[in-house]
């Protein structure tokens, strides 16, 4: 990842009349990098004398409550308000970060639609970002959206300005989209970053207390169900997938977030190299895809799924029903893994 000396001037330039009237976006269905990235980059931006408001288009899960001034955002789609929108209108700069295209904000995109004079910067590290942005900072090979965030503090401010709620946050999204530093790009680069937040007095034990273990009976059951009940496995073992439907998810009490890390837990089993997500919404299906190795689910997401992500984690959706994404998942598997796409068996 190289942040450049133009991009870091312009950044300023845009930033140096205090007082700019800033929106910061996140994609739907906020994770702990949307969040954590949102909350450190609005703490900044703050100190600079600007007046921030940070928004997402649905409810964040529950298991982030805790974050420190995390009441503040504003949720788009229970904004009865409508201060989201007013924030939106005024705005001179807005910043769009996890998230590598304007449609990721579902509704919220018709919104920000409204205002074309504002400028608009992209924070990411996800592939094939869209060129509607006025300046991009845009690396798929950064390990997480909050480790961008850290080093443009870095570049901009030096990491002496981080408090400790900041090293939360920033903490968190580096330790949730690495699945607890056990995926990909774990670069020595990054763990000088974790060092740093570390000197800031974060318990590391207890923030990981706070994200992983602090969901509800409910979301233990419906875990369990999805494993015994609606795991399958295709391609002589190699490939996993599991769905929810309404029903199922009413049944275990589902709150935003209980499907978290459900994907994941396939690619325990040895053999399995692809895994497959189906949850079912009222007008769709969201599809989550994750792997291992050199099997690129971002390809295949764009293929199949009119959807994208990362090599090894991506996503997208379906408009049919469930039995009929499966049965497409299915054979888009097969065509997948007679290109060579599985890899050798």
């Amino acid at each position: 990842m190289e942040i450049t000396t133009e991009q870091l001037d312009r950044l300023r330039r845009m930033l140096e009349k205090p007082g700019r009237q800033v929106v910061l976006l996140a994609h739907t269905n906020p994770d702990g990098d949307a969040i954590g990235s949102s909350l450190a980059w609005r703490d900044v931006l703050r100190r600079m004398g600007h007046h921030v408001t940070c928004i997402v288009p649905n409810r964040y899960p529950y298991f982030l409550d805790w974050m420190e001034g995390i009441e503040e955002i504003i949720t788009f789609k229970t904004d009865e308000e409508g201060r989201a929108a007013a924030a939106i209108e005024r705005a001179d700069l807005i910043f769009c970060l996890d998230f590598n295209a304007v449609g990721r904000l579902e509704k919220l995109s018709d919104t920000l639609a409204t205002n074309t004079r504002a400028e608009r910067v992209l924070i990411d590290h996800h592939l094939s970002p869209t060129t509607d942005f006025d300046l991009m900072f845009s690396y798929p090979d950064a390990s997480s959206t909050c480790y961008i965030v850290y080093a443009l503090i870095e570049r901009l401010f030096g990491t002496q300005i981080i408090t400790r709620p900041m090293a939360e946050d920033l903490f968190v999204g580096m330790m949730t989209d690495t699945g607890n530093f056990s995926f990909s790009h774990l670069t020595p680069d990054l763990y000088r970053a974790l060092a740093v937040l570390a000197d800031t007095g974060i318990d590391i034990p207890q923030l990981h207390n706070n994200v992983y273990n602090s969901y509800t009976e409910g979301r233990a059951r419906l875990f369990g169900y999805a494993i015994d009940r609606k795991m399958k496995l295709l391609e002589n073992g190699t490939v996993a997938y599991m769905s929810l439907v309404e029903r199922e998810m009413r049944r275990f009490q589902f709150q935003q977030g209980d499907s978290e890390g459900f994907v994941n837990y396939a690619l325990t089993i040895k053999d399995v190299k692809m895994s497959a997500m189906f949850l079912a919404h009222r007008r769709f299906i969201r599809i989550s895809l994750r792997s291992r190795g050199d099997v690129d689910v971002n390809l295949f997401a764009r293929r199949y799924f009119n959807g994208g992500g990362h090599r090894n984690a991506a996503g997208g959706k379906s408009f049919d029903s469930m039995d009929e994404t499966i049965a497409h998942y299915v054979r888009s598997v097969r065509e997948f893994a007679e290109e060579g796409g599985l890899g050798p068996f």
